[in-house]
């Protein structure tokens, strides 16, 4: 199967896009996100499965769990048919345990979770001194990068081939000249929808109640939409605003490993170490995307479908747990991604004539300089004033993905960076997570409930022009804005054991 993913025919796609896909969510089982993730030590939960999949082989009973949850975006509104408040099926599985001697098992294990849930509505408005979209467009033809000796079109994207139809037809037909409109504000308003859905296969075992091991396979499903509309106010232009809309759909499968152990390094107590690490995730997605000018006289579109390919980076873990009692356990973990090194690939055919792929070296140069590290700490406890109930705490930090100075480039010599349909870019910082919970637990039955409450800041630009010449032609400098994207989630679960 991991053969047959390789071996398609594809294209690369834009940093920014990219790094949408690359990301996972904190979700899971309700005891899991209570205590923050920090279980990969810990282990007995499902969720660890595609953490650290030794945890499964702490099971010493059978059981079979599912999870729905709420989840609400603060201080957004509805645009799109996207909505701030979305119900969610995160989790499904089972694991089955099997005693081969009085202190080793192996156990086998299913699990279903939703890994990424895009839901999101971003709005933004702003002045602009007299910059535009079309204004870039301007600046790369002026600079060289839209025609080349034989006055063919190159394009560095498909909004440029958009607004090099919109400013030739609208202000001077037939000719090449340097041509642009200014604006003096923006608003912009998207809906982003969809998800990913990973399906966890797992075998794990014990030995002597000292040493646990897993292995994970991973299969990955990617269900992604945006819908925006990017208008600015053209000053000087009697059928201003002009309105940009844009479409996309990303649709895929991917395939991933991973491999982790336990140990208690002292046999007299509990305290046990993690280690875990996850290979890249290798994804074979598709790509299709509607985009539209329009204002009151005159409009203009485009459209691309396409494959790519996608490589993540490799993710490393180290954790701690510790155990008093049967009353309090308490959880530490880290995790490490290099983002610099997520493979954007582009197609070729070899000396046999067949499909392959190979890296995309210029997307992924500046995917080396505009992403980075992340680590992302967890700290979780677990306390019992009675058997029969759970009292978790949890938090998360985790390290911003992208550097202050990123930019999209929208005129990478690149299959990925030809075939973009918008300007704007985010780059996000540090995310923070606080999470709750409650668990009530009968013989057979365990019920709980959590809530996480996650906050993010970033810097939003609707487009950077400073990049394509040393000194611009054209002064086109839009501030950046400052966005944030906070969401609660309210997630049920139930377990039976047997």
């Amino acid at each position: 199967m991991l053969l047959a993913l390789l071996a398609v025919p594809v294209a690369a796609q834009e940093t920014y896009e990219n790094a949408k896909l690359a990301t996972e969510d904190l979700n899971g089982t309700a005891r899991y996100v209570g205590m923050g993730g920090a279980m990969e030590a810990l282990g007995a939960d499902i969720s660890t499965i595609s953490t650290n999949p030794a945890g499964i082989g702490l099971f010493r009973r059978s059981s079979a769990s599912a999870s729905v949850g709420f989840i609400n975006q603060e201080g957004a509104k509805s645009f799109g048919g996207g909505h701030t408040t979305n119900v969610s099926f995160d989790q499904v599985g089972f694991v089955w345990t099997n005693q081969i001697s009085s202190t080793d098992f192996v156990n086998f294990a299913f699990n279903y979770h939703k890994s990424r849930n895009f839901n999101q509505i971003l709005s933004v408005a702003d002045r602009l001194n007299r910059a535009s979209q079309n204004k870039l467009t301007a600046n790369k033809f002026a600079e060289g990068y839209l025609y080349d000796g034989d006055k063919q079109l190159l394009s560095c994207s498909l909004l440029d081939e958009i607004y090099d139809e919109v400013l030739n037809n609208l202000q001077n037909p037939g000719s090449k000249d340097w041509h642009y409109m200014e604006a003096d504000r923006y608003a912009l308003d998207r809906r982003h929808t969809g998800y990913i859905g990973e399906y966890d296969f797992n075998l794990s075992g014990n030995v002597d109640n000292s040493f646990y091991w897993g292995i994970t396979l991973g299969l990955h499903d990617v269900h992604y939409t945006h819908y925006g509309e990017y208008s600015e106010n053209l000053v000087d232009y009697e059928f201003s605003p002009a309105v940009i809309s844009d479409d996309r759909t990303v649709t895929g499968q991917g395939a991933d490993l991973k491999l982790g152990v336990i140990f208690r390094p002292i046999e007299e107590s509990p305290l046990r170490f993690g280690v875990s690490v996850a290979t890249p995730t290798w994804y074979n997605l598709r790509t299709s995307n509607y985009t539209r000018y329009d204002d009151n006289n005159f409009y203009a579109d485009g459209r691309d479908n396409y494959e790519f390919k996608l490589y993540t980076p490799w993710k490393f873990g180290l954790s701690a747990g510790h155990t008093i009692g049967q009353y309090l356990a308490m959880g530490l973990s880290y995790e490490f991604t290099d983002y610099t090194n997520l493979d954007s690939r582009e197609a070729y055919t070899d000396d046999w004539g067949d499909d392959a792929s190979e890296s995309d070296k210029m997307m992924n140069l500046h995917t080396s300089k505009t992403l980075k590290g992340v680590s992302t700490v967890k700290a979780g406890v677990e306390f019992k004033p009675d058997p029969a109930l759970a009292v978790r705490l949890g938090y998360n930090y985790v390290s911003p993905m992208y550097e202050k100075d990123g930019f999209k480039d929208g005129c990478i010599s690149s299959v990925g960076s030809n075939v973009s349909s918008a300007t704007d870019f985010v780059n996000w910082g540090a995310t923070h997570r606080i999470t709750c919970g409650l668990g009530y637990q009968s013989s057979n039955w365990n019920l709980s409930v959590a809530y996480q409450y996650a906050m993010q800041k970033g810097d939003f630009s609707p487009f950077y022009s400073e990049t394509f010449a040393s000194e611009p032609v054209f002064d086109n400098v839009a501030d950046m804005v400052k966005v944030d994207n906070k969401r609660h989630q309210l997630l049920f679960t139930a377990t039976y054991s047997f």
